[in-house]
């Protein structure tokens, strides 16, 4: 296929995208879940599971495999720059504010289920289309855990806002919790992709080459960007000088990871934490997110719709596990992060409510488990097992977090005596 050739298709299948990503999430928005809800399960219909299970020979016309490699580059470009305006989210106040009872919660919902997928792996190892062949015992569990422990932060952070709970109590500890266990388990990741299948040099220089690169942006860096806000005018559009030098930076700093053998999203999301908080962050996400969110993430949605085929969850050993995945992930960070809200002083409303938010994962689901495939380390199988796993617990999270709340203030307006507490 020749290089217009492939320009055309690609028109043709982003407006395909975009028309029906945009259906399908105002018909989310309609029932009452987020709207990247509905993208997510549009990706999926768009590939083998039902468009190219109930016509396809259209599907393999409008999708041709040689066209994949452009969806592919647009798909991480857009999750990268995804991850660069979360990084521009996260707030260093919050985590001052409830500092020793975020902790605790974001170490149980780590622990437990690197606990659970150390556990389980042994077993799951050996069950032929979850993990690849290269991938060690130690690789493949600590794989697993990050997929199980990671929460959706930006969605987090959007339940807490629409509620108006982000100044309160319950909304600076689910914030703070939902930080730090993200950053651990993007850690932990960037060591297995930094010793899977190369060399321990390989591994030495991924993991000695991240470390510096993040202390250089946090201790230097983050001083250095502070001089862009000098160009930065309150009441006027962000100018396209400032708009390019930080293109540029973001360009930089994905190559940078990229290139010492982590991956390129950890750049972004690096340099949108560095950046000065304040007009110069508030311009760039009112400027960016549209595009990001409107046109690029659906991108990533439908790449990863490509390459999900939940037909072999039939298969009966897949089956059995995803089974297994889906209750640790579910039950076990579930019950794990409430557990530690519980022993850290949280009434049991307030517990089940963070329990019910970490439980998301959501979109950085989908970045995990496309990196890991990516990378060689899980196959087929296990990529949609933690699909459905991520949409399932995305379905979730809303209507259980409202549940929790509505359900505590009948109980507080029908019994007298909770309302003196």
């Amino acid at each position: 296929m020749t290089t217009p050739q492939m320009s055309v298709y690609f028109f043709l299948q982003a407006a395909v995208i975009l028309l029906i990503c945009r259906l399908v999430g105002l018909l989310a928005k309609r029932v009452g879940q987020p709207q990247v809800v509905g993208e997510m399960i549009a990706g999926v219909a768009l590939g083998p599971s039902l468009f190219g299970m109930v016509l396809p020979d259209v599907q393999a016309a409008l999708f041709p495999k040689q066209t994949l490699d452009v969806l592919y580059v647009l798909a991480q470009f857009g999750v990268g720059l995804y991850m660069f305006l979360v990084g521009t989210d996260f707030r260093s106040d919050h985590f001052r504010a409830r500092y020793r009872s975020a902790m605790s919660v974001s170490l149980a919902g780590i622990a437990v289920p690197f606990a659970l997928a150390l556990a389980m792996c042994p077993w799951l190892i050996n069950v032929e289309g979850l993990f690849s062949e290269k991938a060690k015992l130690m690789e493949a569990s600590l794989f697993l855990g990050a997929a199980i422990a990671i929460t959706a932060f930006p969605m987090l952070a959007r339940i807490i806002h629409e509620r108006g709970l982000t100044n309160s109590p319950l909304g600076t500890l689910a914030l703070t919790a939902g930080a730090f266990d993200d950053a651990a388990a993007w850690c932990i990741l960037a060591v297995v992709l930094a010793s899977f299948g190369g060399s321990w040099g390989s591994a030495y220089l991924a993991i000695g080459g991240g470390v510096a690169y993040a202390a250089f942006m946090i201790f230097v860096g983050r001083h250095l960007l502070r001089r862009l806000e000098r160009y930065v005018v309150q009441d006027q559009p962000l100018g396209n000088g400032v708009l390019a030098i930080i293109l540029m930076l973001f360009c930089l700093s994905a190559w940078a990871m990229d290139a010492i053998g982590i991956h390129a999203v950890f750049g972004g999301f690096l340099l949108g934490v560095c950046l000065p908080r304040g007009a110069l962050t508030e311009k760039l996400r009112e400027m960016m997110q549209p595009f990001v969110v409107v046109f690029l993430l659906p991108m990533f949605f439908t790449y990863s719709g490509l390459k999900t085929q939940l037909s072999v969850l039939l298969q009966p050993q897949i089956m059995l596990a995803g089974v297994a995945i889906l209750a640790a992930s579910f039950i076990g960070k579930g019950l794990a992060c409430w557990a530690a809200a519980r022993i850290t002083g949280e009434n049991n409303r307030d517990a089940m409510a963070i329990g019910s938010l970490m439980n998301a994962r959501g979109l950085m689901e989908l970045i995990i488990i496309n990196i890991g495939l990516q990378a060689g380390v899980i196959e087929q199988g296990l990529f949609s097992v933690l699909v459905l796993m991520a949409i399932l617990s995305t379905l979730m999270a809303t209507p259980l977090f409202n549940w929790i709340m509505r359900r505590h203030a009948d109980v507080t307006a029908a019994v007298p005596s909770l309302q003196q507490r």
